[in-house]
């Protein structure tokens, strides 16, 4: 079984504050654009170093997506900056109307997504956002597991021709995928080869799903872990040879049920392979203020819910 090394706990949303600022002593067509939390989302480097390529917009998030579809008219590539609630479900009709509808080359980026903001509460989280952005025509929906994924993502955008939702948090979480990794949108990422379950696993629950992997091997239960990062376009093919061979799998979600990586699963099985599945995921509810560990136990987003979907995924073969 291969062994995954975490190299210190760290914010995802640092790695896009870092890979931010690579951009901006790279790219001169990169523009950043922020909603009065340049803090939080780790734009002070960028702010400070390439000011004329800065846009302080305020608490006005629809002002912020119009402005930066109307950037890529001139050539610019813009990254837009602000919580995942307000990335989203605040502007859905500006980024519809103004950016997908035409197909801009806007970069959305939002921290603080799900329920690992925490302490904040169920006003600021967000659990829909996956599902929002992946019904938008042509837009990629990008969730990536650790600070040096989320870099990697980052400057991987600024390359893609079209929009963009790059979904990130706030909490310190294990930091295991390589440092200066390739990374490649719509391109499955298969951590573990394993013979009796897929888990196929996003964003923070990515190192729960190893986690639970460890676990289950102590149990004599196989597990093949699969890393989606970008669940639009979603690599149809690694899921399908995965589920050919283990038969049974599992999903994992730091989002709603409904609407989430789970469900666009559901659909390449159901058209392709049916097969057994359990999601892990929150169930049709908002969030609440506590710790991220707290929710997250709470909730039913860890290590010790994968493994128990699996026992009952299994039993379903």
């Amino acid at each position: 079984m291969k062994k995954y090394t975490n190299t210190g706990n760290k914010d995802t949303r640092s790695g896009f504050g870092a890979g931010l600022t690579e951009l901006g002593q790279t790219n001169p067509n990169v523009v950043a654009l922020c909603a009065d939390l340049i803090g939080s989302l780790k734009m002070d480097d960028f702010k400070k170093n390439h000011p004329e390529r800065f846009f302080q917009i305020g608490i006005a998030e629809a002002n912020m997506m119009g402005i930066a579809a109307g950037l890529t008219i001139g050539g610019k590539i813009p990254f837009t900056g602000t919580f995942a609630n307000f990335s989203t479900g605040r502007v859905y009709d500006q980024i519809r109307q103004s950016i997908a509808y035409s197909n801009k080359n806007v970069k959305i980026c939002a921290s603080h997504a799900g329920l690992t903001l925490g302490e904040d509460g169920a006003t600021h989280q967000i659990l829909e956002d996956i599902g929002l952005m992946k019904m938008l025509p042509g837009m990629a929906v990008i969730n990536t597991c650790d600070y040096n994924q989320t870099k990697a993502a980052t400057l991987a955008i600024a390359e893609f021709q079209g929009s963009v939702y790059l979904r990130f948090g706030r909490p310190s979480v294990p930091n295991f995928t390589p440092e200066n990794g390739t990374f490649k949108i719509g391109k499955a990422v298969l951590l573990q080869e394993g013979t009796d379950v897929t888990i196929v696993a996003t964003g923070h629950l990515v190192w729960e799903a190893l986690e639970a992997c460890a676990t289950l091997n102590e149990k004599g239960i196989s597990a093949e872990v699969i890393n989606i990062h970008t669940i639009k376009p979603l690599d149809n093919e690694a899921i399908l040879n995965s589920v050919r061979k283990t038969g049974c799998v599992i999903t994992a979600e730091e989002h709603n049920f409904l609407g989430g990586l789970g469900e666009s699963i559901s659909r390449v099985l159901a058209e392709n392979h049916p097969t057994p599945q359990e999601l892990v995921a929150t169930q049709d509810t908002f969030g609440e203020s506590g710790t991220p560990a707290q929710l997250m136990e709470k909730y039913g987003l860890n290590a010790e819910a994968i493994v128990k979907a699996v026992k009952k995924v299994i039993g379903r073969k």
